[in-house]
């Protein structure tokens, strides 16, 4: 199954303030499409030809290097661009919010240790909402991991490496961080990703 790049579901400029229409020309039409035709490159003759993309991200997690870090990316950023909607954040849907409150202490708890994943996550790489053993936790990864090749399934990841936000905020990597969760987060996406992962 070969790697393809995914239209964004909404126009470029449809996250500004919080992300710009330069940020997403650069990160999805640049970056992202560098990560699909790299993984189409380097699967063709490979013993993952032909496999789901969840099946390479894990099958090439510490077996083959270049394969994985641009398969893990190219799963990362499908998700990363539908974790993200016009008008975001907001109200969480019931069952997500009661989970959360379970597992985390409060909703505001969660998105804290959320950020501060983020914020502490030394150079590039993503902080996650994951269920591992029916639990939500929060993780970070460094690079193009995600918590697939940890045992665990992600429903909500943030991009930190630099072309996610540089153009936007600069060095600011907790504002950006912060107007991801207030401004950003599509929490049905979310939603739907925990009932899937249950």
């Amino acid at each position: 199954m070969s790697f393809s790049l995914p239209d964004l579901p909404y126009a470029y400029d449809a996250l500004q303030p919080y992300m710009s229409k330069e940020t997403l020309e650069y990160h999805h039409d640049k970056h992202h499409k560098a990560y699909v035709d790299n993984g189409n490159n380097l699967l063709k003759g490979s013993e993952f030809e032909g496999k789901s993309l969840e099946e390479i991200v894990k099958g090439s997690y510490g077996k083959n290097a270049g394969l994985f870090n641009n398969a893990g990316q190219h799963y990362n950023h499908l998700h990363f661009w539908k974790w993200m909607k016009p008008n975001g954040g907001g109200k969480l849907p019931g069952e997500l919010e009661k989970k959360l409150v379970e597992d985390l202490g409060s909703v505001e708890k969660a998105k804290d240790d959320f950020i501060q994943g983020g914020v502490t996550q030394f150079g590039s790489g993503w902080s996650w909402l994951a269920v591992k053993d029916g639990k939500i936790v929060v993780m970070k990864t460094p690079n193009g991991e995600s918590p697939l090749v940890h045992g665990a399934t992600p429903i909500l990841g943030v991009d930190v490496w630099e072309h996610s936000y540089y153009i936007d905020y600069r060095n600011r990597r907790p504002d950006y961080l912060k107007a991801f969760v207030e401004n950003l987060v599509n929490w049905e996406y979310v939603a739907e990703l925990y009932a899937a992962a249950r």
